[in-house]
């Protein structure tokens, strides 16, 4: 990769010699001394909230506990990480430096890392990230909406405790990664909408379920893990090219329908896969 990178660079430098234009290369990200800064955010006079955190590359961690809107801290060795707060009626915008660190080189020494707690009044959340790791603990918030975006990511979510709103959509993009969701029933949707790229996915819907719930799921070369507990009632319709299905004890199937019989509410699941293992389990 740095041959090639390289081999690159030094085209441009003599392209740009030969047409008489100057080529800026972008210098490598060098760390300076580390600074923990002190993130507390008020909520916002409006009825309707909403919460974005733009995060680049790093360590992100989210719990409830705050007494305002946000409280924590975040650490950094590097200008450009200085998170911004920016404030728009209900709408309030954490982000990282407008510089992007996926652009550089090295990310070698550099530190990156948001320390949150969330209060407990309803709102809209929305993380978008890049190549990072997440720690996120969303039991007893009460979320009306949570969208998440990222990229090559390694990220632990989970909702141990029930969602104290009736949650609209809960929708999660990402790409190559490793994304365990757990407690999922706990988060109280309506609409669950999971796309990703290759990687590993364990999607696990235990909880309390209130209502009934729609997802799909729409990824690519990927291992997938779905796990609904015993005694839910569950409908999976699987659209999949090459993928190897594999159903526990107590899936019923037809064709490409699987069933789990249960009481109350209904998960209705429809799972895309264009290659990869799909295991549905309790």
């Amino acid at each position: 990769m740095y041959r090639k990178l390289t081999l690159f660079v030094a085209i441009l430098a003599l392209a740009s010699m030969a047409c008489g234009f100057n080529v800026n290369v972008p210098e490598r990200a060098k760390p300076g001394p580390e600074v923990t800064e002190d993130i507390l955010v008020s909520y916002p006079k409006e009825e309707n909230i909403h919460l974005k955190l733009s995060f680049g590359a790093g360590e992100m961690t989210l719990a409830p506990g705050a007494d305002e809107m946000v409280a924590g801290t975040a650490t950094y060795n590097y200008e450009q990480f200085k998170p911004e707060i920016v404030t728009n009626d209900g709408d309030v915008n954490i982000k990282m430096g407008e510089r992007n660190i996926n652009f550089f080189p090295s990310y070698n020494d550099l530190k990156n890392e948001w320390d949150f707690k969330l209060g407990s009044q309803p709102m809209d959340l929305t993380i978008e990230s890049g190549a990072y790791t997440g720690d996120f603990e969303f039991g007893g918030l009460a979320l009306t909406n949570l969208t998440v975006k990222d990229g090559a990511a390694d990220v632990d979510l989970s909702f141990s405790e029930l969602n104290q709103t009736e949650m609209s959509i809960f929708s999660y993009a990402t790409g190559a990664s490793d994304v365990k969701l757990r407690g999922l029933a706990n988060a109280n949707f309506s609409i669950f909408d999971f796309s990703a790229g290759a990687g590993d996915y364990t999607l696990d819907f235990s909880g309390d379920l209130q209502r009934d719930a729609s997802i799909k799921i729409e990824v690519g070369l990927s291992n997938v893990i779905i796990i609904v507990p015993d005694g839910v009632d569950a409908i999976v319709t699987v659209q999949s090219g090459a993928s190897n299905i594999s159903a526990g004890s107590g899936w019923s199937r037809s064709g490409s329908v699987y069933k789990q019989k249960g009481e109350g509410p209904t998960l209705t699941f429809v799972i895309e896969m264009g290659a990869g293992n799909l295991t549905l389990t309790r």
